[in-house]
């Protein structure tokens, strides 16, 4: 087959079977005309990598003979077929495109050479993970590998579960004792009407399993307390904080400064919602952001004031987002900034925290705390009664 150019160029372009076929006959040079991170994925046996942006200068060193037959592939046959005509124009007189790229070449059944430690099913999954020079096939092998604990199943845990068992967190673990009630299907969209009663970390896993068979789903149906986060979190690498209440936000912290775990926090209420992530001595912890908790009056839970559905949604996947930087080492992670939003006004406003020097948690002088006094203030047990 042939195709145009703008230039009336005239580009010869064969089928994955018929360059197969030329292949096996030998006496051909064959170049592939992608990234470095695609090629790594996979590529043709023999395939010689010559990204197009360096094609002018590389090519002649690849193939010195520009009369041998030479066969040019990409992704999809587009880059190819951009390449073929510009080798014609440096004087290439049998070269062909391979219509529709390695990704044709593979549903006719063709051999690859793939990246080692992902399936065949894996590189299709996530083959625009691997598309993307920041995360390759070397970063999802470690989404898979990674364990992420969300503390909560609701509002900001579902959405944030769902992204996370999409990228293929290997492990993802749900700690909640609460079951799915009817007011929740609002914004937990996890959950599900025939699921009404049926406790939430079982009915976000079938959910997840679902939609991932990839990731095992560790189900926590329990409080966290003073007595069990320490072995909990021991677990995980990453955590995220979708908790209702201040007394697990406080414990969380204290547990995560002392296991040195990064943390996700989160939470909405009405129209507006925020979030920071809080590495351990790289950035302030929760208790510098708070060094105590509010009165109740100042801090009604949704149940009481209400919440717009979409909030839960546009903090969960925030909080998603966070973590996936986390594990693979990019980007910028919210770490000693504070983003809020403002539903109403779609507004976003970021604000800088610091370290407290005299964080009773992890400042440089704080004392040692016993396990059981995790989360505590001297007078905590009277506010959380309150």
């Amino acid at each position: 087959m042939a195709t145009g150019t703008e230039q009336t160029q005239v580009i010869e372009e064969i089928e994955p079977f018929e360059a197969a076929a030329e292949i096996k006959d030998g006496g051909i040079v064959l170049v592939d005309t992608r990234e470095p991170h695609e090629y790594q994925e996979a590529h043709l046996e023999g395939g010689k990598l010559v990204p197009p942006a360096m094609l002018a200068d590389q090519i002649e060193t690849v193939a010195p003979d520009k009369s041998a037959r030479t066969l040019v592939y990409c992704r999809s046959g587009n880059r190819s077929g951009i390449a073929a005509a510009q080798m014609q124009r440096m004087g290439y007189t049998n070269v062909a495109s391979v219509a529709g790229g390695i990704i044709a070449w593979q549903e006719q059944g063709l051999p690859v050479i793939a990246a080692q430690g992902l399936t065949p099913e894996q590189r299709e999954r996530y083959s625009r993970h691997t598309l993307l020079p920041e995360v390759g096939v070397d970063g999802q092998l470690k989404l898979l590998n990674a364990k992420v604990l969300l503390l909560g199943a609701g509002g900001l845990g579902a959405p944030t579960a769902l992204y996370l068992a999409a990228a293929g967190i290997g492990t993802l673990g749900l700690v909640d004792d609460d079951v799915v009630d009817a007011s929740n299907l609002q914004r937990q969209v996890i959950h599900n009407t025939e699921r009404i009663g049926v406790p939430k970390t079982e009915s976000a896993r079938l959910t997840i399993e679902a939609l991932n068979p990839d990731v095992d789903v560790v189900e926590h149906n329990f409080r966290l307390n003073s007595s069990n986060i320490v072995e909990i979190l021991s677990e995980y690498d990453v955590i995220v904080d979708g908790a209702d209440n201040f007394p697990t936000r406080y414990l969380l912290n204290d547990a995560s400064v002392r296991l040195r775990k990064p943390v996700v926090s989160a939470s909405i209420l009405s129209f507006d919602g925020q979030i920071s992530t809080f590495v351990p001595f790289e950035g302030p912890c929760y208790r510098c952001l708070y060094p105590t908790p509010p009165p109740a009056e100042l801090a009604p839970s949704c149940s009481a004031n209400g919440v717009l559905g979409v909030m839960a949604g546009t903090m969960g996947l925030l909080q998603a987002n966070e973590v996936l930087k986390l594990v693979l080492g990019i980007g910028e992670p919210l770490i000693g900034r504070l983003l809020l939003f403002e539903a109403l006004s779609t507004r976003f406003t970021e604000l800088k925290v610091r370290r407290d020097p005299n964080c009773p948690i992890c400042g440089p002088d704080a004392p040692e705390i016993a396990d059981e006094d995790l989360g505590k203030f001297p007078d905590y047990d009277a506010f959380c009664a309150g």
